[in-house]
């Protein structure tokens, strides 16, 4: 079963349907929405500030999902999907997003919707990713527009994981 605690006396709200891998951890003022999934080791931590995620969002396994006291909540919208061993901290994702594998996005960021922040990219404060692109490097920066399979990509993925949650649900009743 997930860790899941309360932190000043702030319980996490988890939605319907959602997986939560039995060794993930979510504390704190942590708003989660319908068919999400919290991966292995995944670490959501709603301590100095809060967390709000949408529908249909996934959250890979090693991921860091963290804020700033008093200074930068973070905001992850629909349809997202977070991957292996990303950290995401004080900053907005809007929907149908994916956060590659061991990229960080910091403080205040905002990755607007469609949009694909590629594998250990580096998104810096206060940078603001424009809709319909891919970004990527240290600092991230814009590459190119996204291809229609890549759209279809962001519309399909969180779909997928929801499968795989079906997966683990079933084992566990």
């Amino acid at each position: 079963m997930a860790l899941i605690l309360p932190v000043k006396n702030i319980f996490p709200q988890i939605g319907s349907d959602c997986f939560l891998a039995e060794n993930s951890t979510i504390v704190g003022d942590v708003v989660m929405g319908n068919n999400c999934s919290v991966w292995f080791n995944a670490v959501i931590r709603g301590d100095v500030n809060y967390i709000r995620i949408g529908h249909n969002t996934n959250i890979q396994d090693g991921a860091v999902i963290h804020c700033t006291y008093q200074k930068a909540a973070t905001e992850i919208g629909n349809q997202v999907s977070i991957g292996h061993n990303a950290l995401v901290h004080g900053c907005t994702l809007h929907d149908h997003v994916l956060i590659g594998m061991g990229a960080i996005v910091m403080d205040h960021a905002i990755v607007s919707q469609y949009c694909i922040i590629a594998a250990g990219a580096v998104v810096l404060e206060n940078t603001i990713c424009e809709a319909g692109h891919l970004y990527a490097g240290i600092p991230a920066r814009k590459i190119k527009p996204l291809t229609d399979q890549q759209i279809h990509m962001l519309d399909k993925l969180p779909e997928n994981y929801q499968l795989y949650s079906s997966w683990f649900i079933e084992e566990q009743e």
